[in-house]
């Protein structure tokens, strides 16, 4: 699987994980646990990629964390 960046926090309001994938917009997923929340991100990394590009939209490239802001 290619490496985008994973940004993990934990959410008071939503009593849970929360995962964001940056680079591809709308990727997300939550859990109970980090674990959880870890497997969950990775299958919707898989998902997000398998119906973006059956919908013939550009895959980006993984730039990884970034390194100035």
């Amino acid at each position: 699987m290619a490496k985008y960046e994973i940004i993990i926090w934990w959410s008071k309001e939503d009593d849970c994980y929360l995962a964001e994938v940056p680079e591809l917009a709308g990727c997300m997923a939550d859990g109970e646990t980090l674990a959880e929340v870890t497997e969950a991100v990775e299958e919707s990394i898989k998902l997000w990629i398998e119906i973006n590009t059956e919908r013939g939209i550009a895959i980006p490239e993984p730039k990884g964390r970034l390194l100035y802001a």
